[in-house]
């Protein structure tokens, strides 16, 4: 078994792909500049929220997650343990470094400042969190009032009668401008509460492992699971179209395959379909701006453009309300189980002070716990679907110009090469001349498309560098699933037998007829009783959770989304297997252990 990963240095660039670097920001490629300390650090790859690709453009959405989740450990709130998390890009994958503090007695001084201002927003948590959810979205609502027009062949007569002094060009770079901004002003919103969630949580984990050192990470993760967090609501807008659509007699409607737009198309009209699609216009905003991925690429699907997505989940459900069973998640089980796990370790706590200790940090974990998902429906999605949008339609600006040839072109340009496209087409529109653009992007996108093609193709490392001894940065652990374990298995491959071990993510067995799916295109083809296995899951892929025995992905670990989502519906998971997909096949059975974090492959 190997004791390092490749170099980020040894990479070779994939054939097709020369010169891919210049489609990213020369700070975020590995360069010979920084070698000393790049090539002493260990990095992985975040397949949790990037497994594939990333396009010029929506790497500017993860430098600015980065950077936001940075700034509030090291300038904000001064996380004792954790400084900010460091960011490459390499063949147009993702690679993280999490920084940790290394000397004790600077970790010590870094307390007080951490209880002062963590501990102010922990004392008003409730009014904090009461601003936070109209801020974002009145920021959500500014991003939808964004508005990419081409410039007019003469402005407005408006413009003089008014005596303006400005033009559409200076809106149109302006409003680019102000997109960016609030892009990155999202993820400061989404970085004002998460880092206090996963903080109080770690808290109250580091606490238990104290009191109980043989305690599993999953009897903690339950103490606070049963939560009711806005994330499930798409979700739950499905059931109640589905319940409606059998209780107003249109059942039948929705029993063939046809497209969407022919089932809405034969409702018009009959006041009942009428009233039906009137619920589901009502339900689709904002509850179907819900990406079909991870939220982070231009290319996932997002329920509101694509509504045979959840038009095929709604199927499923119809189907069950015909058959008599019922939809609601597991709640009370979920709540019940809860509640004994805490009562039982509670009753092993032979002092005050730590039954005290205990009770409290348990209450403002699960106080601020529903926060580490909520806000992943009004950032990752909600906010990004808006501006994906808004970007295509920026796009179809510069297609009207002849700069590009397709709208999702200009997710081939940088952030910063943007403004420079920009200001040419402004060039040549102010002068009365041809702007170079409409020369040279056409070519350079082509080249731009190979690049990303080649890309593709290459088989990206886990991880880079020499592994610490131990891995115990906790977001690292709990997170992305990054332990020393894990990172034992990708040096030393799967198991000889076959058999896989991860995260006993979500408690329960189950046995099943696997169904191997590598993206959200495949969950189509799942079937009642199998168990899903994919690189990871998205939250939205919560529907199918109703009819599958079990879930194993490769990435994440106890506290990633599929994790988390996982226990909410009751579902035995498995996750950062490392090897789930390239070891088991579609139609083997395999049997999950929830409990343990082994998945076994029962015959093929």
């Amino acid at each position: 078994m190997a004791d390092r990963f490749p170099s980020p240095f040894e990479m070779p660039t994939p054939p097709g792909a020369e010169g891919w670097q210049d489609l990213y920001a020369y700070s975020t490629v590995f360069s010979e500049d920084r070698r000393e300390y790049e090539d002493s650090t260990f990095w992985f790859m975040d397949g949790v929220h990037t497994p594939e690709v990333i396009p010029p453009w929506d790497a500017t959405i993860l430098e600015f997650a980065i950077i936001g989740l940075s700034q509030y450990n090291t300038r904000h709130y001064v996380i004792p343990p954790a400084l900010g998390v460091d960011l490459r890009f390499l063949n147009g994958y993702m690679y993280l470094s999490p920084v940790g503090v290394a000397d004790p007695e600077e970790i010590g001084a870094r307390v007080p400042e951490f209880a002062e201002r963590a501990g102010y927003y922990f004392q008003n948590w409730d009014r904090l969190y009461a601003a936070w959810m109209p801020k974002v979205r009145a920021l959500i609502d500014e991003l939808e009032s964004i508005s990419f027009s081409p410039l007019p062949h003469r402005e407005d007569m408006a413009v003089i009668t008014e005596g303006r002094g400005t033009g559409s060009a200076l809106d149109l770079l302006s409003t680019y401008s102000r997109l960016v901004d609030l892009t990155l002003k999202l993820w400061h919103y989404h970085f004002e509460f998460l880092n206090l969630g996963y903080a109080a949580y770690l808290d109250f984990f580091g606490f238990c492992k104290q009191l109980f050192p043989s305690i599993p990470d999953q009897a903690i993760a339950k103490m606070v699971a049963g939560i009711q967090v806005d994330l499930f609501q798409p979700d739950d807008e499905i059931k109640k179209l589905a319940q409606l659509a059998v209780e107003l007699d249109l059942a039948s409607r929705f029993a063939g395959s046809e497209p969407a737009s022919e089932v809405f198309a034969g409702l018009r009209g009959d006041p009942q379909g009428d009233k039906w699609l009137a619920a589901w216009e009502q339900a689709s905003q904002p509850w179907f701006n819900f990406s079909a991925g991870s939220g982070f690429y231009h290319s996932d699907k997002v329920w509101l453009e694509n509504p045979d997505i959840p038009l095929g989940f709604l199927r499923t459900y119809i189907a069950k309300v015909q058959r008599g069973e019922t939809l609601e998640r597991p709640m009370e089980a979920v709540v019940a189980e809860r509640e004994r796990i805490v009562a039982e370790y509670g009753e092993l706590i032979d002092s005050d002070e730590d039954q005290a200790t205990f009770q409290a940090k348990l209450g403002l974990a699960r106080t601020v716990f529903p926060y580490v998902e909520n806000h992943n429906f009004y950032v990752e999605h909600w906010g990004h679907s808006v501006i994906w949008r808004k970007m295509r339609d920026l796009g179809r600006v510069l297609v009207d110009a002849e700069f590009l040839a397709d709208a999702d072109d200009v997710f081939l340009l940088s952030r910063h090469e943007v403004p420079e496209v920009l200001f040419d087409y402004y060039h040549g529109w102010a002068v009365g001349v041809p702007s170079r653009g409409p020369k040279y992007w056409p070519k350079e996108m082509t080249r731009r498309n190979g690049i990303m093609n080649a890309l593709r193709n290459w088989s990206a490392p886990p991880a880079l560098g020499t592994p610490p001894e131990v891995i115990t940065e906790p977001f690292t652990v709990m997170l992305w699933g990054v332990t020393s374990d894990s990172v034992k298995q990708w040096l030393g491959g799967a198991q000889d037998d076959g058999g896989l071990s991860g995260f006993a993510a979500s408690p329960g067995v189950a046995e099943g007829p696997a169904r191997v799916i590598l993206s959200a295109d495949g969950i189509a083809d799942l079937q009642e009783g199998e168990v899903l296995v994919a690189p990871l899951t998205a939250p939205s892929w919560a529907p199918v959770f109703g009819k599958i025995a079990a879930t194993v992905t490769d990435v994440g670990g106890i506290m990633s989304h599929a994790a988390i989502v996982c226990r909410e519906y009751g579902l035995p998971a498995v996750t950062g297997t490392a090897f789930g997909t390239k070891t088991i096949k579609t139609g083997q059975r395999v049997r999950v252990d929830g409990n343990t974090g082994s998945v076994t492959i029962v015959d093929s």
